[in-house]
């Protein structure tokens, strides 16, 4: 067979199992779900006694190498798997230390009956109780999506989409049109994912200090996985087709919007290195953006390296789910729940949005509220909270689409930022944080009352 034939086969039939497993709904067990979350039942149902004591040991383990980093030992920081996933700030060394001990007080149930004591604060059922359990639920789906996510991102899928996207960017979006591939990597893939092409094309001087702030904050997405994993938490996961369309929606509207409105729209178009952008038409040889496209996928099919290849992403993938993701919503979730369940800090500084939520008839709009800031440090949290409040599944609809749609969360895409050198600091992120959740306040409320 002709190796450009043998590639383009490969490129559509990956293309097209990536999809079915992802993005195509089913209908098992008198409910819609999707094919991966269908996977992670089946097993969790067969090892789930044991997913505590492997969120607890994971969880540990994170922890202790974080900590064993901060002295860069070589055999850390030779090896970029573990410098990737151990080594970084000390602020999130201390997060993970600090889920450390949640999920260890937590698991040996050392909460007592006194609701106000310290341990109980911490390991009680509803704070650290109801965070294991949502790590427990997290790391069986974490590692299948892990291993099946290069089949989007691994095989042309998003050369071919970001091609046929790139006369649309500039025009509609304000970038360009050769970020389109990070948005799609976002989109399909994961939010950390966008951001780090979107830091490494503005440190190679392709991107303006402008146009990489509007990609990073406008384009970074949270996966399908995590946005799966949310719906499930608030118990509404029949209706994940509409729900994803919706955060789709959500997403496009807030990258029209967002560049055009400061802080993004006060950013320069000054570029660290200078001469490097490139020429936003279609390259010589091609007449239309689909051949162009295909072209870009087969040639990313023939540089893949194989199964080795394969199994090393899914590797490093679930790596980085494992032992950044959990022990960091383990640590901010427990927090948040302690906050919440014992001071009413989220609903003072959720009143603001209670006269547009009334506005709109969301009913429980307190309840409602009390989630909006506090997915500016965690995006499991809100859906936690509000599915612990006795409230409509309108209201746990909209919570669980505002808290994906918000995006900025500190425990991962807004602390990559911050950490990076993209031309974004603390206050512009909560400002950029507060635009997405009033738009997507405004746009998901009456699309919620036409569901419900």
């Amino acid at each position: 067979m002709d190796s450009k034939l043998k590639h383009k086969l490969v490129f559509v039939t990956t293309s097209i199992v990536g999809v079915l497993l992802f993005m195509i709904p089913i209908f098992v067990d008198k409910k819609w779900t999707i094919a991966v979350k269908v996977l992670a039942d089946l097993i969790s149902s067969s090892v789930g006694a044991y997913l505590p004591a492997l969120c607890t040991g994971i969880i540990t383990a994170s922890a202790a190498l974080a900590l064993i980093a901060v002295g860069k030992p070589r055999f850390i920081m030779d090896r970029p798997l573990l410098k990737d996933c151990f080594s970084g700030p000390l602020v999130w060394v201390a997060v993970r230390a600090l889920g450390c001990v949640f999920v260890w007080l937590t698991y040996l149930e050392l909460a007592s009956p006194d609701k106000n004591s310290p341990l109980t604060m911490i390991a009680g059922a509803e704070q650290g109780g109801v965070a294991l359990e949502l790590v427990s639920g997290l790391v069986i789906i974490f590692a299948i999506a892990s291993f099946l996510l290069p089949l989007l991102l691994d095989f042309g899928l998003l050369e071919f989409i970001g091609a046929l996207l790139t006369k649309y960017m500039r025009p509609i979006f304000t970038v360009p049109g050769r970020a389109a591939v990070d948005c799609i990597t976002s989109w399909i893939g994961d939010g950390t994912l966008g951001v780090m092409l979107t830091c490494n094309q503005y440190e190679g001087g392709y991107y303006s200090a402008r146009e990489a702030a509007v990609i990073s904050t406008t384009f970074s997405a949270v996966s399908i996985t995590f946005s799966l994993v949310v719906l499930s938490q608030v118990g509404l996961l029949e209706y994940f087709g509409v729900y994803y369309l919706i955060i789709c929606l959500v997403g496009v509207i807030c990258a029209i919007i967002c560049p055009r409105i400061p802080p993004l729209s006060w950013k320069k178009d000054d570029y660290l290195i200078a001469g490097r952008a490139m020429e936003e038409k279609l390259p010589d040889g091609y007449t239309n953006s689909v051949d162009y496209g295909l072209a870009l996928a087969v040639k990313r099919v023939a540089e893949h390296q194989g199964v080795g290849e394969f199994l090393s992403n899914g590797l490093k993938n679930c790596f980085g789910m494992w032992f950044c993701v959990l022990p960091t919503v383990m640590c901010i979730g427990t927090i948040a729940l302690i906050v919440a369940n014992y001071t009413p800090i989220f609903q003072y500084l959720g009143l603001p949005f209670l006269p547009l939520l009334n506005l709109l008839q969301v009913p429980d709009a307190q309840a409602a509220s009390a989630t909006m800031i506090v997915g500016f440090t965690d995006m499991f949290t809100p859906s936690v909270i509000i599915s612990s409040a006795n409230v409509p599944d309108l209201t746990r609809f909209i919570v669980a689409v505002i808290s994906v749609t918000q995006v900025l969360f500190l425990d991962e895409v807004g602390g990559l930022i911050l950490s990076s050198k993209l031309p974004i600091n603390l206050w512009e992120l909560f400002v950029i944080f507060l635009e997405r959740t009033v738009i997507s306040i405004l746009v998901v409320c009456p699309l919620a009352h036409l569901l419900f």
